[in-house]
């Protein structure tokens, strides 16, 4: 298939295709004319890729995982040793991101409050 059928198989736009290309986590035969040939092992690629980005992983944790995952029914799981390591290193990155983030809401909610108190006066 083409790059326009991916597209529409997937809802995901030929230019992201394209990108997840040049960052190595599509990697599409060329026809002689030098079109881009997909496979639906293409579509699945695509997919995980999705699951991956909406899982909090950035498009380089993904190409280094993405060769190391199955799908196992609904889910995707590893099927390389160190896989997991790099997985649990990306977790904590998210954990440590999603701290950051409650204290900046906790900062956010003490300057709201205050303006809450100032305005009531």
């Amino acid at each position: 298939m083409r790059i326009g059928e991916l597209a529409r198989r997937t809802g995901v736009h030929e230019r992201l295709l394209r990108y997840y290309e040049e960052q190595g986590l599509l990697r599409p035969e060329r026809s002689a004319s030098g079109y881009r040939k997909y496979t639906e092992t293409h579509v699945d690629t695509v997919r995980r890729i999705r699951s991956l980005l909406a899982s909090g992983l950035g498009t380089s944790a993904i190409a280094a995982v993405l060769p190391c995952l199955e799908t196992d029914g609904e889910r995707l799981a590893p099927t390389c040793p160190d896989v997991l390591g790099q997985l649990r290193t990306e977790r904590d990155r998210i954990d440590r991101a999603m701290e950051a983030l409650r204290e900046s809401r906790e900062a956010l909610d003490l300057v709201i409050s205050a303006g809450l108190r100032k305005s009531a006066v």
